[in-house]
């Protein structure tokens, strides 16, 4: 469904300009969210920008369902709507400033965390996978091996992988942390310049 209420670049870059980071705690626990599948489901969005780029904050009734990352925001836009093709999609939706506010903060800073529900879809694995990601501490790397390990299915590593690229929720999920086992940085789903910025910034060690 289309997005309705889009804002221009030039409206989303002085929405963005007026954010202040705040300070929070790590974020709440995953669970997968099956309203999200459902058609007509609302989700609200809005624009910002960080020193990585454009980012997109969706949020249900429930919680936050999508960041996104990019250089382009109506890229991010279309992002969003191929993620949640059955959703009635909200852009510049009132309220949001603030919410945006502090993922901007948390991609400034992830050592930060963030202190805000989230409301995500997936399937029990993809849910096992992102748990695990939030117990990888800030400044901290894990392989795609050791993290199949850590959530008891060992032989799983290319699904763990699989699940790793389909997060939806960019930095609170912290995907970024995971690594190839000779420590290159390998992929990510919003560029690998963004995961080498955000590992750096966390001071995770051997970022090459």
């Amino acid at each position: 469904m289309a997005a309705q209420g889009v804002p221009s670049a030039a409206g989303w870059s002085k929405l963005a300009a007026s954010f202040q980071p705040a300070v929070w705690t790590m974020p709440n626990a995953v669970t997968p969210s099956p309203q999200l599948t459902q058609a007509g489901a609302e989700i609200r969005f809005a624009l910002g920008s960080c020193a990585l780029g454009a980012v997109l904050v969706a949020q249900t009734q429930r919680g936050i369902c999508a960041i996104l990352m990019g250089d382009d925001p109506d890229a991010l836009v279309r992002d969003l709507q191929d993620r949640f093709p059955k959703a009635h999609i909200v852009g510049a939706a009132d309220g949001l400033e603030q919410v945006v506010a502090q993922v901007v903060g948390l991609v400034e800073s992830p050592a930060r965390g963030l202190d805000l529900p989230l409301d995500v879809r997936g399937t029990a694995f993809q849910a096992r996978v992102w748990q695990a990601l939030q117990a990888v501490p800030c400044g901290s790397t894990v392989n795609y091996t050791q993290l199949a390990q850590r959530i008891g299915s060992p032989k799983a590593v290319r699904a763990v992988a699989q699940a790793c690229a389909a997060n939806p929720i960019a930095v609170a999920i912290p995907c970024h942390r995971v690594v190839r086992r000779d420590g290159d940085i390998s992929g990510y789903r919003w560029g690998v310049d963004r995961k080498r910025a955000l590992l750096l910034r966390e001071g995770a060690p051997d970022v090459h």
